[in-house]
């Protein structure tokens, strides 16, 4: 019982960023998304591993639903450094 909880936990909360800027970093991310509570995990913009530069998405875990929830309302085709984001639950691949 408890692993299906930790598993429910952790995929919840975790929600995925998509037309982000090329320019959008970390710190953009979380000033952005703390607002709409607790981040648990460290913000994650994706880059390429060659070239270093961003690949136009990323990740945020929120600590729970209700500010996950709230920042998927809030913020799902919103402007953020020039473009308007895409805002998704993530799911394990």
């Amino acid at each position: 019982m408890c692993y299906e909880i930790v598993l429910y936990d952790s995929l919840l909360f975790r929600t995925l960023l998509k037309r982000l800027s090329y320019d959008t970093n970390e710190t953009v991310l979380k000033d952005a998304f703390e607002e709409h509570g607790e981040i648990v995990e460290a913000v994650k913009v994706i880059c390429d591993h060659v070239s270093g530069n961003s690949r136009g998405y990323g990740f945020v875990k929120f600590a729970s639903e209700n500010a996950a929830s709230t920042a998927l309302k809030d913020m799902d085709g919103q402007l953020l450094d020039g473009r308007n984001i895409r805002m998704y639950y993530a799911h394990k691949r």
